[in-house]
């Protein structure tokens, strides 16, 4: 039986978090996202990532309780997420980390949903790995 529809693109992600302050200004003021939307009564902030969300939800909010622990040195609640970053100009983009001192992990060229293409890992202030991602290479 075919399936009835089709992928299009993810739509958001949930990150789990101890520190809501800290974690909504490393992904709007450093990497560019804006507040879209707020649910404070159940601990939720929606960010805008392009036409995608990342969405935080406080680990001691009523959401976040319901997925037990918080996340921590012992484990995370995913591996990476990956937002597309253009231009890609990498002594730019190393040079805002570095302003915002941001922990940056290895650089290398990747395969994404574009093709293979530069990429940079950091890690944001919960210590979960985000892989800005450049264009396609040729």
């Amino acid at each position: 039986m075919p399936i009835p529809f089709t992928l299009e693109r993810l739509d958001h992600v949930v990150l789990r978090v101890r520190d809501m302050a800290a974690m909504q200004a490393f992904y709007c003021d450093v990497l560019g996202c804006t507040v879209e939307r707020r649910q404070d009564e159940i601990g939720l902030v929606q960010l805008r990532a392009g036409d995608s969300l990342i969405d935080l939800v406080d680990v001691a909010g009523e959401l976040g309780r319901e997925g037990g622990a918080a996340p921590g040195a012992e484990g995370h609640n995913m591996d990476h997420l990956c937002v597309q970053v253009l231009p890609f100009d990498r002594a730019v983009i190393e040079a805002h980390l570095r302003a915002h001192g941001v922990e940056m992990g290895e650089f290398g060229s990747r395969y994404g949903a574009l093709g293979q293409g530069p990429s940079q890992y950091v890690l944001d202030p919960e210590g979960n790995r985000v892989e800005l991602k450049g264009p396609p290479e040729g």
